[in-house]
């Protein structure tokens, strides 16, 4: 079977939902290529941050968008050594929503898709996976090979976006390098149930060895423990008893609870990755998101950075498409758009994790708040640097691709289309 676009996306995640939404609104012919058969995956990023609302609200949905089931994080406070204290408060943001929206990422795409659909020229493929790149005469990229459930298709495309995530096959098959930056943690995450008495302010915990982390989601905990890197299986030697055991000494509030994990497969790990491409493009494909720059998942920041990865994308793409292609100079520019803010964020995170996490995780007696930390605990007004650097992050984005007439939008009854 052969298709034929204008703008072929590998992926069907944050940055390739947003990127198809945006180009189909511009009047962009747009195919998203989704491997599984729907978006249901659990433990992936679930925060909604300010940025990212904002550009929700600049789309004219927020307030759909609001409507669904979701929490709200107005402020990130913790526990360090069975201290409490505040670390950052988003109500005196430049935004229209001061808050964090806590909602699973599978009804956040749901919601992308539903509104890339109304437009005719938008198609998503479920169950649909990129597997290679077509090439033309002069080794430009044309295209996209990919399998399906009704059997090997070929997508020629004027424009490759790969949105695959951080084992992207885009960028392997483009042979674009990638510099890897080293990580010192894994993440172990897990579901806890709720109880009335919990804080719901709380998200992080910090003791002598251990670092724990909760994100309410209205009727359980998402929780995540961080590890050194590799250690993953040395738990697992240890045993459950001396997992939960260690949950406990971290966050004992959970003592009543922990026994709900009676198997490692309520466990899953995340292998921390942080790393970026040299180049993201080569002629014919560009790469955003995870495929460009793999983030660590501090400050939950990844989904959002990817996000603006996808408007930028859009506001120098529509207009080149209009102009009757895409070239080298607009992937190229859209780069150097998107690289500060990618090294800045990521400089950040490394900081954090070298500084800070390796030498929590290797101590042996319980930690006092650092002085920076106490700061911002005794001084309300320094609680809106970490505010603005999680919330709005480093050069965001606005919608600014058009608005293209593409006919009458349609209200299909699913968001998904599962053949091509």
């Amino acid at each position: 079977m052969r298709l034929n676009t204008q703008l072929a996306v590998a992926g069907g995640g944050p940055a390739g939902m947003m990127l198809g939404l945006l180009m189909a609104r511009a009047g962009i012919d747009v195919v998203v290529l989704e491997k599984h058969a729907d978006f249901l995956r659990d433990f992936r990023g679930d925060t909604v941050h300010p940025s990212t609302l904002e550009v929700i609200h600049e789309l004219g949905l927020l307030k759909e968008f609001l409507n669904r089931p979701h929490q709200e994080l107005r402020e990130i406070s913790g526990v360090i050594g069975g201290e409490r204290v505040k670390i950052a408060d988003f109500s005196h943001l430049p935004t229209h929503c001061r808050f964090v929206v806590l909602m699973p990422q599978w009804d956040f795409l749901d919601f992308l898709a539903l509104h890339a659909k109304r437009y005719p020229n938008f198609r998503l493929l479920m169950e649909t996976e990129a597997t290679d790149l077509l090439e033309g005469d002069e080794a430009d990229v044309v295209g996209i090979s990919a399998v399906s459930p009704q059997g090997r298709l070929k997508i020629g495309a004027d424009l490759v976006v790969g949105c695959d995530g951080r084992h992207s096959v885009i960028r392997e098959k483009a042979q674009l390098p990638v510099t890897e930056l080293g990580v010192p943690i894994d993440v172990l995450w897990m579901r806890l149930s709720k109880s009335r008495e919990d804080s719901r302010a709380v998200l992080g915990r910090i003791a002598a060895g251990a670092i724990f982390v909760s994100l309410d989601r209205g009727d359980y905990w998402q929780c995540a423990l961080v590890i050194s890197k590799g250690g993953a299986e040395t738990l697992r030697e240890q045993g459950l008893s001396s997992f939960r055991e260690r949950i406990v000494r971290v966050a004992p509030e959970f003592a009543d609870r922990v026994d709900e994990l009676q198997s490692w497969e309520q466990i899953k790990l995340l292998t921390v990755q942080v790393n970026r491409l040299r180049k993201w493009s080569r002629p014919g494909v560009l790469c955003i998101g995870d495929a460009a720059h793999a983030m660590s998942p501090i400050g939950g920041v990844g989904i959002n950075l990817a996000l603006q990865d996808a408007v930028a994308a859009a506001n120098i793409l529509a207009p080149a498409f209009a102009r009757g292609g895409v070239n080298m100079s607009d992937l190229e520019q859209i780069q150097r758009r998107r690289e500060l803010p990618t090294r800045l964020t990521q400089g950040m995170q490394l900081a954090i994790q070298n500084r800070v996490m390796r030498r929590v995780l290797a101590l042996t007696r319980e930690p006092k708040p650092p002085l920076a930390v106490k700061l911002l605990d005794r001084c309300p007004f320094l609680r809106r640097i970490p505010a603005r650097l999680i919330g709005v992050g480093f050069r965001p984005e606005h919608v600014r691709s058009p608005v293209a007439d593409t006919g009458n939008q349609v209200s299909p009854p699913s968001a998904v289309n599962r053949g091509p």
